[in-house]
């Protein structure tokens, strides 16, 4: 194991231990599972027990949104509320992760008498991700054990979604929500504290994107731009997922296909990943 290798591992154990004992870790994480199994599920099946179909249920047909209650539907409904409300949490995940380190004075002390600065930057990034594979996977199993309890309490065959669907649902929550953590890390070095980088963060993402998407729809030339937008490129990852037509989440589009949407979403990835630690490792922390 290389110098660089060692330092980076060491960094991530470092990390990990942090993330795991701070409080507003498990707050965010706790926060979008509560959610996600409020929107996806407690809602949607109340509108079928009581035999309507209003807002929560997108107005689908009791039957289809009883199929969207069962377990062979998870992959396609666990990521509906990735693109916009799952993807704030997350934001405001990475943003605090790194603008706190600034405003607790951690990265002046990690920086002198820790690794190197791209070592410990990565360290904490790459902790981030974990943390997105392993919340995907927990909440893909909440809901699939949700989904069957309905199932068998409703006297449906317990259906079981396919192997392939069920890791292309993982791959794109993955990709979604790491695109979005990572975002919100870059933000938390640019403005260099934690509320702020909040603040940017999630009026980019609920409230400037829907508006320039807003303003492309009756002035073209802008299109092209929108198109290529983070929010567009996870809201059409998780629309590439949806198989009932409707009213759709909001957040979740059908603007680019499946292969734009991941190659797009890599891209910011490793854009989001490298900005940050091009900025932490060459400006000075004073």
């Amino acid at each position: 194991m290389t110098g660089v290798t060692r330092d980076l591992w060491a960094s991530m154990r470092a990390e990990s231990v942090r993330l795991g004992r701070w409080p507003a870790f498990w707050i965010v994480l706790g926060v979008w599972v509560l959610l996600n199994l409020t929107f996806a599920y407690l809602f949607n099946y109340l509108a079928y027990t009581s035999g309507e179909s209003g807002a929560m249920s997108d107005g689908l047909p009791r039957d289809v949104l009883l199929g969207q209650l069962m377990p062979a539907a998870v992959p396609e409904v666990f990521t509906q509320g990735m693109a916009m409300f799952g993807g704030a949490l997350m934001l405001i995940l990475g943003a605090l992760a790194v603008g706190s380190g600034y405003g607790w004075g951690t990265w002046k002390t990690v920086f002198t008498q820790g690794p190197s600065r791209p070592a410990a930057v990565g360290g904490l990034l790459v902790s981030l991700v974990v943390v997105v594979v392993a919340l995907v996977c927990v909440a893909f199993a909440v809901d699939l054990g949700v989904a069957s309890l309905i199932a068998v309490s409703e006297g449906q065959p317990l259906t079981l979604p396919s192997l392939e669907r069920s890791v292309l649902g993982i791959i794109s929550g993955t990709a979604i929500l790491s695109m979005w953590t990572l975002a919100g890390a870059l933000i938390g070095a640019i403005a260099r504290g934690p509320a702020l980088a909040v603040g940017l963060g999630l009026v980019w993402v609920l409230v400037v994107e829907n508006l320039l998407r807003g303003v492309a729809a009756i002035f073209g030339p802008i299109e092209t731009f929108t198109d290529l937008l983070p929010g567009t490129a996870a809201g059409s990852l998780a629309g590439a997922m949806r198989t009932v037509s409707g009213p759709a989440t909001p957040g979740v589009l059908d603007i680019l296909t499946r292969g734009e949407s991941l190659a797009l979403l890599t891209a910011y990835v490793l854009a989001f990943a490298g900005g940050t630690i091009w900025l932490m490792t060459r400006r000075d922390l004073t």
